[in-house]
């Protein structure tokens, strides 16, 4: 079991926020990242998913309010960088949970469902909330300085490249390759999902620790080493 942050980690970049109305009606808490301030490795995921409130612990970040802290995505990253010998400073591209069950361009949906928010999925983020997180994970990055980013799958990876006005055609193309970012600041290195990655490292030519070791020596190349 990998270790679960402390609270004190957590980085709240303001008190609330509601540049998206949709985001804002489905959540119930702002995801913020959470890590150690000086961390080498910032790992960047997509958003939230709606959590598991009755969870002992791993409730996920709509509930904890902290980045990659549910039972399934959060525990397996967490694992493979410990595993890796390195901490991390977890967040997500967007900080919200968006809810399938209300459209980016309507919020007022919430009112018509017939259940609680946190037992709907998710949708894919609207590339207008990419754009409105985008401030905040770039302070992010600026305040925690790391060596590199790894990129949690594709649309994690997409908002990040955005800066760079890049798109992100063939996602699978760019896993393990490490992307120069000079108007981010910061190398990153797109990693598959964790929720996905079983599916997708066969295909890719990689068992588990085949896999673990390519991204060890992408960092290492990088000069980052556990």
């Amino acid at each position: 079991m990998p270790r679960f942050p402390d609270s004190e980690d957590r980085l709240p970049l303001a008190e609330d926020c509601r540049r998206c109305p949709a985001l804002a009606a489905a959540r119930e808490r702002i995801c913020w990242g959470a890590g150690p301030r000086d961390a080498a490795l910032v790992v960047v995921g997509e958003a939230p998913a709606a959590g598991s409130p009755d969870a002992e612990r791993w409730r996920g970040g709509n509930w904890t309010g902290m980045a990659y802290t549910g039972q399934r995505s959060g525990r397996k990253i967490r694992t493979m960088v410990e595993e890796l010998g390195h901490e991390a400073y977890y967040t997500n591209a967007v900080k919200c949970f968006p809810s399938a069950a209300i459209p980016h361009d309507d919020p007022e949906a919430a009112a018509d469902l017939d259940c609680p928010t946190h037992e709907t999925d998710n949708r894919e983020p609207h590339p207008e909330e990419r754009a409105n997180c985008r401030p905040f994970l770039r302070e992010e990055l600026d305040r925690i300085a790391p060596d590199c980013v790894l990129a949690t799958g594709k649309h994690a990876t997409q908002s990040l490249l955005a800066v760079e006005g890049r798109t992100v055609d063939g996602f699978l193309d760019l896993v393990l390759t490490v992307q120069e970012c000079p108007t981010l600041g910061v190398p990153v290195l797109p990693i598959l999902h964790p929720s996905y990655q079983e599916v997708w490292m066969g295909r890719l030519g990689y068992d588990r620790e085949s896999y673990l070791a390519a991204i060890g020596e992408a960092l290492a190349a990088l000069g980052i080493h556990s």
